[in-house]
């Protein structure tokens, strides 16, 4: 068992998830992070935090799956014991597109990915904190989105309705678990220098809408990460039940 605090990371081999688990363990946290299938890149992030002293180990899972969760959580809870902070932050978006020429089982995989499975993954955390189940109480980041606000139109308007789910969701649970030990808030982030561009068909998305930024340039995966830990710490400790933009005034 761990005698640090453990934080599970969900989509942690790249990008913000990366960026998180590198500073989590800066920290002093027990990282685990899952991955769906880049294990190539998992094991990157982890022999860097272990090469700098830390402890972290990546998980494969799939948060699309009940069964793939809850085994993720009982392999925490026996390797580490319950952990004391999660951030759900595996997502997924595709191919930019208009509503009218999208299918369903498009939309069922965004949000079977966006918001089920870290509905799913705050369950598992939360009877594990919850000091009304004997637990010692904890804190949940969920990483949200600027589509959230912009609904971007004419690119994956169902992305961003399953982001706008994940804030109704954080304020949800955070007033439902207020009372028992659980501090639930989010991040927004806005324009991020991510491999997700790619998936939905435009890698320099960013530098092409940086512009309608105050600060004029896209932000990085540490800058997000930064706030995600700080919502994660005590200097945090009377907030909950916000979500926080990262993105450069937008």
């Amino acid at each position: 068992m761990s005698t640090s605090p453990v934080i599970l990371i969900t989509g942690g081999s790249r990008g913000i998830g990366a960026a998180t688990a590198w500073h989590a363990a800066a920290k002093g946290y027990t990282v685990c992070f899952t991955y769906l299938s880049g294990s190539e890149e998992a094991a990157r992030v982890t022999g860097d935090i272990t090469a700098a002293g830390r402890q972290a180990v990546a998980l494969q899972a799939d948060v699309r799956s009940e069964a793939s969760i809850l085994a993720l959580f009982q392999q925490i809870d026996e390797q580490f014991g319950a952990i004391s902070a999660l951030v759900n932050n595996a997502a997924t978006l595709e191919t930019q597109m208009r509503l009218d020429t999208m299918d369903a089982v498009r939309m069922e995989r965004i949000f079977s990915t966006n918001i089920i499975g870290p509905m799913l993954c705050a369950r598992e955390a939360v009877r594990r904190m919850s000091t009304r189940r004997g637990g010692r109480g904890g804190t949940i980041v969920n990483v949200s989105s600027g589509a959230a606000k912009s609904g971007s139109p004419g690119e994956y308007v169902d992305y961003a309705a399953s982001k706008g789910a994940l804030e109704t969701f954080t304020v949800g649970l955070a007033r439902e678990v207020a009372e028992e030990g659980i501090r639930v808030n989010a991040v927004r982030p806005g324009f991020i220098y991510t491999g997700m561009h790619a998936k939905g068909g435009e890698p320099g998305r960013v530098d092409r809408v940086k512009a309608l930024v105050p600060m004029q340039r896209g932000g990085q995966p540490q800058e997000v990460a930064n706030a995600i830990l700080w919502l994660l710490s005590e200097e945090a400790s009377y907030v909950t039940g916000a979500i926080l933009d990262v993105a450069g005034g937008r």
